[in-house]
């Protein structure tokens, strides 16, 4: 997620308490070189983040929920959460409107949590900069 979130100029906001390390010895086992590159935020719990989160929009994702992301509208400056992929959201955002889904039509329960992410992230993307999604000039690999 920190990779993406650097691709695509986002803020990562993790809350406390995490399923991982972040500290440098951490991440640079995993092989993430553009750790210093990611505009993190860290919370201590789900409370401190949520008091953040008061007056702005919030979209969560949950496979619970009847809309798909397709039909989200998103503005600049909306949030959006993600739960663990163990336990999903918390019980503080579950019921949450507006709340969305990405569609898995294969036996699988979920997406791991980096590829919901980037499933959404890119969806808020194309709403807001929509000629990133356009054809470039020059050839075209088929």
């Amino acid at each position: 997620m920190g990779r993406l979130c650097v691709g695509l100029g986002l803020r990562l906001h993790l809350v406390h308490p995490l399923g991982f390390r972040t500290d440098e010895k951490a991440v640079r086992r995993a092989g993430i070189d553009h750790w210093r590159q990611v505009d993190l935020q860290e919370w201590p719990s789900l409370e401190a983040f949520l008091r953040w989160t008061d007056g702005r929009r919030v979209h969560v994702l949950t496979r619970h929920a009847a809309r798909p992301v397709s039909m989200a509208v998103f503005t600049r400056g909306d949030v959006l959460v993600f739960g663990k992929e163990s336990t999903g959201l918390p019980p503080a955002l579950r019921g949450h409107d507006p709340s969305w889904r990405i569609p898995i039509p294969g036996p699988i329960r979920s997406l791991n949590l980096s590829n919901a992410v980037a499933v959404a992230a890119y969806e808020a993307l194309r709403q807001l900069e929509p000629a990133l999604f356009t054809p470039q000039e020059g050839p075209v690999s088929r």
